[in-house]
């Protein structure tokens, strides 16, 4: 089931992105629509939090290390560039090529036991790392040049809603 739940998160990740760029082009801009984005989910999450009751130790936050926080940056600039490069990219070759970063750095942080126990990277899984650059080279390709739908732009309704 985690698996199946993974799979489902991933296949939203690109309605985000194309969602965002559409919101961006009529709203100002990337960070303006990322920063509606955050403020949406904000209002979700705090909502999810109070329904459900969960117990939160705000008291230790203030003693955890600056770095803990990064993760919120990571987030805010992920979904900022997602937002920038969908419609200068489309969404197959932005996910591929994100998902492509995801692989490597996932790999190395594994093998060098960043923030958890190290697993090393053997050849099956370098393997399988290769094997996804070529699948992302061919998706994202980028001897092709931009198509007519890669160079629309963001604010272009594509569905013919005008």
């Amino acid at each position: 089931m985690p698996a199946l739940m993974a799979v489902l998160i991933g296949a939203v990740l690109p309605l985000q992105g194309l969602i965002n760029a559409r919101l961006g082009g009529q709203i100002g801009g990337p960070i303006q629509a990322a920063f509606a984005s955050f403020l949406v989910g904000t209002v979700l999450l705090g909502t999810w939090l109070l329904l459900s009751r969960a117990p939160a130790s705000l008291s230790e936050a203030a003693r955890l290390p600056p770095w803990i926080w990064a993760g919120g940056v990571f987030g805010a600039v992920y979904v900022a560039c997602f937002t920038l490069l969908m419609p200068r990219l489309g969404a197959a070759s932005l996910v591929c090529l994100a998902i492509l970063g995801q692989v490597t750095a996932s790999l190395l942080l594994d093998h060098f036991g960043v923030l958890q126990m190290a697993r090393k990277a053997d050849p099956v899984r370098i393997a399988g790392a290769i094997l996804m650059m070529a699948g992302v080279l061919m998706v994202a390709a980028p001897w092709r040049g931009a198509t007519k739908a890669h160079a629309a732009s963001p604010t272009t309704p594509h569905d013919g809603a005008r």
